[in-house]
């Protein structure tokens, strides 16, 4: 089982997913969970087949003392480029939870300070970490139903399936279709950059 970091304060866990991904938003979730709370499913998102992330993520959202999501999509990731993005995803998520965390644990080594909160940067936290693993879950999950929703009007780059990352067939998929709406401009989206008609 995972660790919580320090039982004697509210702490706010927060991730993001999508950060690697050619098109859609980078998603970021913030929830502090109840001191008693336990599973040991919980683990970081990545690692988890789909049927266990969603099953977690119900778990999650029902028991957690709060929780948000927040998106940044293409077109600020593209104006402030994808570090600043995911930050930015993270700081929208812990603003719209309802109760102040007295603390932050940021899965990664970069963050900026959100409002006075003290905050800790911790490398694969969502690893170690229960309130990051739960926010990697629900990041994870809320970003995949996004890419799942878009799918249905572009099902030729099968965002259902690759959620956006620059797999081979997505890759293909660009050079045969050109971009959408979706994809980030700024991102390389080929690799060797081949004329793209935006």
């Amino acid at each position: 089982m995972l660790s919580f970091y320090n039982l004697n304060l509210s702490i706010a866990g927060t991730d993001e997913a999508g950060r690697g991904c050619l098109a859609g938003p980078v998603t970021a979730a913030a929830i502090i969970l109840p001191k008693t709370f336990e599973n040991t499913l919980i683990n970081d998102s990545k690692v988890l087949n789909l049927a266990t992330r969603n099953s977690l993520k119900k778990c999650l959202e029902e028991e957690a003392v709060c929780y948000a999501v927040a998106h940044v999509f293409m077109e600020e990731i593209d104006k402030i480029n994808i570090l600043n993005a995911s930050i930015l995803a993270m700081h929208r998520a812990l603003e719209k939870l309802s109760k102040t965390p007295k603390h932050i644990i940021v899965d990664g080594n970069r963050f900026k300070p959100f409002r006075d909160i003290p905050y800790d940067c911790i490398i694969k936290g969502d690893g170690k970490y229960i309130s990051i693993a739960a926010a990697s879950i629900l990041a994870k999950t809320h970003r995949d139903a996004y890419m799942e929703k878009i799918h249905k009007e572009h099902p030729e780059y099968n965002w259902k399936n690759n959620k956006g990352y620059p797999t081979k067939e997505h890759r293909n998929a660009i050079e045969k279709y050109g971009t959408t709406k979706y994809h980030r401009k700024s991102f390389k989206l080929l690799p060797d950059q081949l004329t793209i008609d935006f």
